[in-house]
Protein backbone atom coordinates (compact mmCIF):
# COMPACT_ATOMS: atom_id res chain seq x y z
CA UNK A 1 0.00 0.00 0.00
CA UNK A 2 1.10 3.51 -0.76
CA UNK A 3 2.90 5.69 1.84
CA UNK A 4 0.39 7.25 3.53
CA UNK A 5 2.18 8.85 6.62
CA UNK A 6 2.22 12.12 5.61
CA UNK A 7 -1.82 11.89 5.57
CA UNK A 8 -2.12 10.10 9.02
CA UNK A 9 0.41 12.85 10.85
CA UNK A 10 -1.84 16.10 9.06
CA UNK A 11 -5.11 14.21 10.36
CA UNK A 12 -3.20 13.79 13.63
CA UNK A 13 -2.97 17.90 13.69
CA UNK A 14 -5.93 19.12 15.52
CA UNK A 15 -6.94 22.36 12.22
CA UNK A 16 -10.45 23.40 12.41
CA UNK A 17 -11.09 26.56 10.74
CA UNK A 18 -9.51 29.26 12.42
CA UNK A 19 -7.09 26.90 14.30
CA UNK A 20 -4.78 26.08 11.88
CA UNK A 21 -1.30 27.20 12.85
CA UNK A 22 -0.05 23.96 13.59
CA UNK A 23 -1.19 22.40 10.62
CA UNK A 24 0.36 24.43 7.96
CA UNK A 25 3.68 24.89 10.12
CA UNK A 26 3.85 21.15 9.03
CA UNK A 27 2.98 21.90 5.53
CA UNK A 28 5.26 24.22 5.42
CA UNK A 29 8.09 22.16 6.85
CA UNK A 30 7.66 19.23 4.86
CA UNK A 31 7.79 21.34 1.56
CA UNK A 32 10.84 23.04 2.72
CA UNK A 33 11.83 19.35 3.53
CA UNK A 34 11.46 18.26 -0.52
CA UNK A 35 13.61 21.32 -0.99
CA UNK A 36 10.98 24.29 -1.86
CA UNK A 37 10.62 27.71 -0.76
CA UNK A 38 7.40 28.17 0.77
CA UNK A 39 5.50 31.13 2.05
CA UNK A 40 2.66 32.24 4.71
CA UNK A 41 0.02 34.61 3.09
CA UNK A 42 -1.40 36.96 5.67
CA UNK A 43 -4.51 34.69 6.29
CA UNK A 44 -1.91 31.74 7.14
CA UNK A 45 -2.27 30.04 4.08
CA UNK A 46 0.84 28.33 2.82
CA UNK A 47 1.87 29.30 -0.86
CA UNK A 48 4.38 27.59 -2.68
CA UNK A 49 6.03 27.98 -5.97
CA UNK A 50 7.32 24.68 -8.11
CA UNK A 51 8.95 27.01 -10.22
CA UNK A 52 8.99 30.85 -11.72
CA UNK A 53 6.41 32.96 -12.48
CA UNK A 54 3.21 30.60 -12.02
CA UNK A 55 0.16 30.88 -14.34
CA UNK A 56 -1.31 27.74 -12.47
CA UNK A 57 -2.17 27.23 -8.86
CA UNK A 58 -3.23 23.59 -7.53
CA UNK A 59 -5.42 24.62 -3.78
CA UNK A 60 -6.48 21.99 -1.12
CA UNK A 61 -8.02 23.34 1.76
CA UNK A 62 -6.57 22.68 5.13
CA UNK A 63 -9.20 23.63 7.12
CA UNK A 64 -11.12 21.12 9.07
CA UNK A 65 -14.69 20.93 10.88
CA UNK A 66 -14.63 21.60 14.41
CA UNK A 67 -16.26 24.07 17.33
CA UNK A 68 -15.71 26.70 19.54
CA UNK A 69 -16.92 27.19 23.68
CA UNK A 70 -19.53 29.52 23.18
CA UNK A 71 -21.14 28.93 27.01
CA UNK A 72 -19.75 27.52 30.20
CA UNK A 73 -23.05 25.82 32.16
CA UNK A 74 -23.65 25.77 35.68
CA UNK A 75 -23.67 22.39 35.50
CA UNK A 76 -19.69 22.64 34.38
CA UNK A 77 -20.48 21.16 30.88
CA UNK A 78 -19.77 23.38 27.96
CA UNK A 79 -22.07 24.32 24.87
CA UNK A 80 -20.54 25.24 21.58
CA UNK A 81 -21.05 27.13 18.70
CA UNK A 82 -19.97 25.17 15.27
CA UNK A 83 -16.76 26.15 13.10
CA UNK A 84 -17.89 24.89 9.47
CA UNK A 85 -21.18 23.09 8.93
CA UNK A 86 -21.64 19.91 10.54
CA UNK A 87 -24.71 17.39 11.15
CA UNK A 88 -24.85 17.58 15.46
CA UNK A 89 -26.24 14.16 15.61
CA UNK A 90 -23.10 12.70 13.11
CA UNK A 91 -20.54 14.06 15.85
CA UNK A 92 -22.96 12.80 19.16
CA UNK A 93 -20.54 10.93 21.31
CA UNK A 94 -17.47 11.88 19.57
CA UNK A 95 -14.26 12.30 21.98
CA UNK A 96 -12.90 16.29 22.03
CA UNK A 97 -10.11 18.20 22.81
CA UNK A 98 -10.37 21.52 24.04
CA UNK A 99 -7.32 23.99 23.35
CA UNK A 100 -7.47 26.99 26.27
CA UNK A 101 -6.29 30.12 25.40
CA UNK A 102 -2.85 29.62 27.06
CA UNK A 103 -2.31 26.49 24.95
CA UNK A 104 -3.24 23.73 27.80
CA UNK A 105 -5.30 21.19 26.42
CA UNK A 106 -8.22 19.09 27.75
CA UNK A 107 -10.32 16.60 26.81
CA UNK A 108 -14.12 15.53 26.67
CA UNK A 109 -17.00 13.91 24.94
CA UNK A 110 -19.85 15.73 23.13
CA UNK A 111 -22.92 14.82 24.01
CA UNK A 112 -26.67 14.98 24.02
CA UNK A 113 -28.22 16.72 27.13
CA UNK A 114 -29.19 14.11 30.23
CA UNK A 115 -27.68 11.29 27.95
CA UNK A 116 -28.19 7.86 29.93
CA UNK A 117 -30.73 5.90 28.86
CA UNK A 118 -32.03 4.70 32.29
CA UNK A 119 -32.72 8.31 32.57
CA UNK A 120 -34.40 9.61 29.75
CA UNK A 121 -36.17 7.55 27.64
CA UNK A 122 -37.21 10.27 25.21
CA UNK A 123 -33.48 10.38 23.70
CA UNK A 124 -34.04 8.68 20.41
CA UNK A 125 -37.12 10.89 19.37
CA UNK A 126 -35.51 14.62 20.16
CA UNK A 127 -33.71 16.33 17.77
CA UNK A 128 -30.02 17.19 18.28
CA UNK A 129 -29.56 20.59 18.63
CA UNK A 130 -26.90 23.53 19.73
CA UNK A 131 -28.98 24.15 23.30
CA UNK A 132 -29.23 20.07 24.00
CA UNK A 133 -25.40 19.26 23.29
CA UNK A 134 -23.11 19.77 25.40
CA UNK A 135 -18.89 18.78 25.95
CA UNK A 136 -18.66 16.94 29.52
CA UNK A 137 -15.39 17.33 30.45
CA UNK A 138 -12.83 14.70 31.61
CA UNK A 139 -12.33 16.67 35.46
CA UNK A 140 -13.85 16.94 38.82
CA UNK A 141 -16.27 19.82 37.65
CA UNK A 142 -19.61 20.83 38.65
CA UNK A 143 -20.00 24.28 38.21
CA UNK A 144 -19.06 27.00 36.17
CA UNK A 145 -16.02 28.10 38.62
CA UNK A 146 -15.01 24.99 38.23
CA UNK A 147 -14.75 24.79 34.59
CA UNK A 148 -13.12 28.46 34.97
CA UNK A 149 -10.16 27.36 37.28
CA UNK A 150 -9.21 24.87 35.14
CA UNK A 151 -8.66 27.55 32.41
CA UNK A 152 -11.69 27.03 29.88
CA UNK A 153 -13.34 29.75 28.82
CA UNK A 154 -15.45 31.25 26.16
CA UNK A 155 -13.61 31.36 22.36
CA UNK A 156 -11.63 28.04 23.62
CA UNK A 157 -11.53 25.59 20.19
CA UNK A 158 -12.87 22.36 20.73
CA UNK A 159 -11.47 19.97 18.28
CA UNK A 160 -12.87 16.11 17.62
CA UNK A 161 -11.04 12.90 17.49
CA UNK A 162 -10.87 12.19 13.79
CA UNK A 163 -10.05 8.43 14.37
CA UNK A 164 -8.11 8.09 11.69
CA UNK A 165 -7.12 4.18 10.22
CA UNK A 166 -5.75 2.76 6.99
CA UNK A 167 -7.48 -0.64 5.96
CA UNK A 168 -5.76 -3.73 3.83
CA UNK A 169 -8.61 -2.94 1.45
CA UNK A 170 -7.19 0.48 0.55
CA UNK A 171 -10.19 2.10 2.35
CA UNK A 172 -8.83 5.64 4.45
CA UNK A 173 -11.52 5.81 7.34
CA UNK A 174 -10.88 9.08 9.54
CA UNK A 175 -13.22 12.44 9.68
CA UNK A 176 -11.24 15.01 8.09
CA UNK A 177 -10.58 13.38 4.56
CA UNK A 178 -12.09 16.85 3.42
CA UNK A 179 -9.82 17.79 2.79
CA UNK A 180 -6.57 16.60 4.61
CA UNK A 181 -7.02 13.62 1.79
CA UNK A 182 -6.35 17.01 -0.98
CA UNK A 183 -3.42 18.66 0.98
CA UNK A 184 -1.93 15.14 0.38
CA UNK A 185 -2.55 15.03 -3.31
CA UNK A 186 -0.49 18.23 -3.33
CA UNK A 187 2.26 16.83 -1.10
CA UNK A 188 1.97 13.84 -3.59
CA UNK A 189 2.32 16.47 -6.70
CA UNK A 190 5.25 18.33 -5.15
CA UNK A 191 7.26 15.35 -4.36
CA UNK A 192 7.01 13.93 -7.61
CA UNK A 193 7.60 16.62 -9.80
CA UNK A 194 10.42 17.45 -7.39
CA UNK A 195 12.09 13.77 -7.85
CA UNK A 196 11.93 14.44 -11.63
CA UNK A 197 13.62 17.51 -11.02
CA UNK A 198 10.68 19.72 -12.97
CA UNK A 199 10.90 23.13 -12.07
CA UNK A 200 6.93 24.45 -14.07
CA UNK A 201 4.99 27.73 -13.44
CA UNK A 202 2.54 25.96 -10.66
CA UNK A 203 2.06 26.84 -7.43
CA UNK A 204 0.17 24.94 -4.47
CA UNK A 205 -2.07 26.95 -2.27
CA UNK A 206 -3.11 25.32 0.90
CA UNK A 207 -6.09 27.44 2.25
CA UNK A 208 -7.10 28.11 6.29
CA UNK A 209 -10.63 29.19 5.90
CA UNK A 210 -12.11 26.96 3.31
CA UNK A 211 -14.96 25.72 5.60
CA UNK A 212 -16.40 29.12 6.27
CA UNK A 213 -16.62 29.83 2.60
CA UNK A 214 -13.52 32.92 2.07
CA UNK A 215 -10.41 30.32 2.42
CA UNK A 216 -9.94 30.94 -1.62
CA UNK A 217 -10.35 34.54 -2.03
CA UNK A 218 -7.13 35.97 -1.93
CA UNK A 219 -3.51 34.85 -1.89
CA UNK A 220 -2.32 33.57 -5.22
CA UNK A 221 0.63 34.62 -6.74
CA UNK A 222 -0.43 37.50 -9.28
CA UNK A 223 0.76 35.49 -12.15
CA UNK A 224 -1.60 33.19 -11.90
CA UNK A 225 -4.47 32.22 -14.35
CA UNK A 226 -5.85 29.18 -13.73
CA UNK A 227 -7.36 27.26 -10.53
CA UNK A 228 -7.45 23.49 -10.30
CA UNK A 229 -9.22 22.70 -6.73
CA UNK A 230 -8.73 19.58 -5.03
CA UNK A 231 -11.51 18.96 -2.78
CA UNK A 232 -13.26 15.84 -1.63
CA UNK A 233 -15.63 14.00 -4.28
CA UNK A 234 -19.14 13.84 -3.21
CA UNK A 235 -20.57 10.12 -2.32
CA UNK A 236 -24.19 9.44 -2.25
CA UNK A 237 -27.72 8.28 -3.63
CA UNK A 238 -27.75 11.66 -5.76
CA UNK A 239 -24.78 11.72 -7.43
CA UNK A 240 -22.33 9.52 -9.67
CA UNK A 241 -18.84 9.88 -6.65
CA UNK A 242 -16.99 6.54 -5.76
CA UNK A 243 -14.39 6.55 -3.20
CA UNK A 244 -12.17 4.57 -6.06
CA UNK A 245 -12.26 7.11 -8.58
CA UNK A 246 -11.38 10.77 -8.73
CA UNK A 247 -14.55 12.82 -9.34
CA UNK A 248 -14.47 15.95 -11.93
CA UNK A 249 -17.22 18.35 -10.69
CA UNK A 250 -18.84 20.08 -13.66
CA UNK A 251 -21.03 22.15 -11.49
CA UNK A 252 -21.76 22.69 -7.70
CA UNK A 253 -24.30 24.84 -5.70
CA UNK A 254 -22.11 27.60 -7.21
CA UNK A 255 -22.64 27.23 -10.47
CA UNK A 256 -20.57 25.34 -13.01
CA UNK A 257 -16.96 25.28 -13.78
CA UNK A 258 -15.00 26.07 -16.65
CA UNK A 259 -16.52 24.14 -19.15
CA UNK A 260 -12.91 24.14 -21.21
CA UNK A 261 -11.24 23.50 -18.45
CA UNK A 262 -13.21 20.42 -17.23
CA UNK A 263 -13.33 18.89 -21.17
CA UNK A 264 -9.47 18.69 -20.83
CA UNK A 265 -9.47 16.90 -17.50
CA UNK A 266 -12.06 14.02 -18.87
CA UNK A 267 -10.03 14.09 -22.12
CA UNK A 268 -6.90 13.52 -19.90
CA UNK A 269 -8.38 11.05 -17.82
CA UNK A 270 -9.78 9.07 -20.92
CA UNK A 271 -6.51 9.29 -22.50
CA UNK A 272 -4.51 7.95 -19.57
CA UNK A 273 -6.90 5.72 -18.17
CA UNK A 274 -7.52 7.48 -14.90
CA UNK A 275 -10.61 6.17 -12.84
CA UNK A 276 -13.39 9.24 -12.58
CA UNK A 277 -16.49 10.36 -12.64
CA UNK A 278 -18.48 13.76 -14.21
CA UNK A 279 -20.50 14.34 -11.32
CA UNK A 280 -23.02 17.64 -10.19
CA UNK A 281 -23.09 18.36 -6.38
CA UNK A 282 -25.95 19.53 -5.22
CA UNK A 283 -25.21 20.93 -1.78
CA UNK A 284 -21.41 21.70 -2.36
CA UNK A 285 -19.08 25.18 -2.62
CA UNK A 286 -15.12 25.11 -2.71
CA UNK A 287 -12.09 27.27 -2.94
CA UNK A 288 -12.83 27.69 -6.44
CA UNK A 289 -16.40 29.18 -5.64
CA UNK A 290 -14.72 31.68 -3.57
CA UNK A 291 -12.09 32.71 -5.77
CA UNK A 292 -14.69 33.48 -7.98
CA UNK A 293 -17.08 34.87 -6.10
CA UNK A 294 -14.05 36.90 -4.86
CA UNK A 295 -14.01 38.31 -8.78
CA UNK A 296 -10.65 36.26 -9.56
CA UNK A 297 -10.39 36.42 -13.41
CA UNK A 298 -9.35 32.54 -13.37
CA UNK A 299 -10.19 29.40 -15.23
CA UNK A 300 -11.34 27.15 -12.03
CA UNK A 301 -11.71 23.34 -12.03
CA UNK A 302 -12.29 20.70 -9.38
CA UNK A 303 -11.76 17.68 -8.77
CA UNK A 304 -11.13 15.28 -5.99
CA UNK A 305 -11.05 11.44 -4.44
CA UNK A 306 -14.38 10.31 -3.65
CA UNK A 307 -15.52 10.38 0.02
CA UNK A 308 -18.12 8.97 1.66
CA UNK A 309 -20.13 10.29 3.97
CA UNK A 310 -18.75 13.99 3.97
CA UNK A 311 -18.94 16.06 7.01
CA UNK A 312 -19.55 12.83 9.31
CA UNK A 313 -17.59 9.31 9.52
CA UNK A 314 -15.74 9.86 6.26
CA UNK A 315 -14.16 7.28 4.36
CA UNK A 316 -11.97 7.35 1.32
CA UNK A 317 -10.17 4.58 -1.02
CA UNK A 318 -6.27 4.80 -2.24
CA UNK A 319 -7.27 4.15 -5.63
CA UNK A 320 -8.96 7.48 -5.31
CA UNK A 321 -6.48 9.16 -4.09
CA UNK A 322 -3.99 7.67 -6.54
CA UNK A 323 -6.32 8.72 -9.37
CA UNK A 324 -6.24 12.65 -8.28
CA UNK A 325 -2.61 12.59 -8.11
CA UNK A 326 -2.21 10.95 -11.70
CA UNK A 327 -4.97 13.47 -12.90
CA UNK A 328 -3.00 16.47 -11.39
CA UNK A 329 0.78 15.13 -12.99
CA UNK A 330 -1.45 14.49 -16.15
CA UNK A 331 -2.62 17.86 -16.38
CA UNK A 332 0.33 19.45 -15.44
CA UNK A 333 2.61 18.15 -17.91
CA UNK A 334 -0.16 18.04 -21.02
CA UNK A 335 -0.08 21.71 -20.04
CA UNK A 336 3.39 22.77 -19.33
CA UNK A 337 5.21 19.94 -22.08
Amino acid sequence: MKDLSNLRDLVSIDSPTGFTQEAAAYIHSYLEELGYSPEYTKKGAVRCKLGPTPTLALAAHTDTLGAIVSKINTKGTLRVSQLGGWPWNSFEGEYVRIHTHSGEILTGTFLFDDPSTHANNKIGATERKPENMHVRIDAEVNSEEDVKKLGISVGDIVCFDPRYQELETGYVKSRFMDNKAGCFVLFEVARKLKSERKELPVELFFSTYEEVGHGGTVGYSDSIEELLVIDMGVVGEAVQGKETHCSICAKDSSGPYDYEFRKKLTNLADRDKIPYQVDVYPYYGSDGSAALRAGKDYRVALIGPGVAASHGVERTHIKGIEATISLCLSYIKDKFK
